[in-house]
């Protein structure tokens, strides 16, 4: 996934993503409008839109960085993990919960965005790409499991089910019991 090679990266375009990144988070997309980016970016709404061209376009790109930045943190996580390493996907969301307080970017955006925003497709492709990461992670490390796929697809499930629930509740137990659950699947006992 890669970001919009029409954007111009100059030091006002990063301005305006980083504000517009801690708002979108949190106070909601549609809650943020473009002249409080604008202003809190030091930028002329016109500026704004020179870089970005709207509001969606944005949007997409604020998930765009997003995943970028967090896929690149998955990615060391998974480098130092032992396996089975699809237990560091657990780690890395209750790491990443613990130090935010509204949950998943990518959940909350989709429950703000139609499904023909250009967001949303960025939101799609994220979590396509975990799914398809942890069973390529399963595919190499556990061979012999017979369905890797329907695998890779509950770890999935307990993934975002437990991240969506730290959402809601605001604590991890339910996050750790996915955790868990996942374990006993990867390392069943004899």
């Amino acid at each position: 996934m890669e970001q919009s090679s029409e954007i111009h990266w100059t030091p006002g375009a990063r301005r305006i993503m980083d504000v517009a990144s801690e708002l979108f988070y949190r106070n909601s997309i549609q809650a943020v409008g473009v002249d409080t980016i604008a202003a809190e970016s030091g930028v002329t709404k016109r500026t704004l839109y020179d870089r970005f061209g709207s509001k969606d376009a944005l949007v997409a790109n604020y998930l765009r960085r997003r995943h970028e930045v967090w896929w690149e943190r998955l990615e060391e996580r998974l480098a130092a993990s032992p396996p089975p390493r699809a237990l560091a996907f657990f780690d890395a969301y209750a790491t990443d919960a613990a130090a935010v307080d509204r949950g998943c970017a990518f959940l909350n955006a989709a429950a703000e965005l139609p499904t023909d925003h250009p967001g949303f497709e960025v939101i799609r492709a994220h979590k396509r790409a975990i799914r398809e990461r942890l069973r390529s992670l399963i595919d190499a490390e556990l061979p012999g499991i017979d369905d890797q796929h329907a695998l890779a697809e509950t770890l999935f499930l307990l993934l975002e089910g437990g991240i969506a629930q730290r959402g809601i509740d605001g604590d991890e137990r339910l996050l750790t019991r996915a955790r868990d659950h996942a374990r006993d699947l990867l390392l069943p006992t004899p």
